[in-house]
């Protein structure tokens, strides 16, 4: 009964750290300088399926039936390796000896696509974990009866 609220739960702590880096892309997409000396590179988040937690595997092996998941975790983010983006700015401090300045390789329309995207899959995960609060709260009831 609880599975279903551990895997959104987890799919709503995946998409809210994907806002977070998405969020951290846009801030830095004009950076220029970061503490090891070059401009900002985009970052990606990576996701993979959750291992089965013992007590879950235990009760599927009971039941004789099959994993049906156990959400989704972070395993890493990444930097974006495309190339950077260079301008033209002789004036820049950051400008290199011919006068263009490597800007972040973050691309503001691929980054609203992306927000958007985890937004969607946050406020998937959030109804299917109140649709399943309300499931358990209705069998409590009739339980109750």
């Amino acid at each position: 009964m609880f599975s279903s609220l551990n895997i959104s739960a987890s799919g709503l702590t995946a998409q809210r750290l994907r806002l977070d880096v998405i969020s951290n892309n846009i801030a830095n997409a004009e950076t220029t300088r970061t503490a090891s000396g070059g401009p900002y590179r985009r970052q990606l988040v990576t996701f993979a399926a959750r291992d089965e937690v013992a007590f879950a595997s235990y009760m599927n092996r009971a039941l004789r039936t099959g994993s049906t998941g156990c959400g989704v975790h972070v395993t890493r983010i990444t930097e974006d390796p495309s190339p950077l983006r260079r301008a033209y700015q002789p004036g820049h401090p950051d400008a290199d000896v011919e006068g263009y300045v490597r800007y972040p390789n973050v691309n503001m329309v691929t980054e609203m696509v992306d927000m958007i995207s985890a937004s969607r899959s946050y406020e998937a995960n959030a109804a299917v974990f109140n649709a399943s609060k309300s499931m358990a709260v209705k069998a409590l009831e009739l339980g109750r009866r």
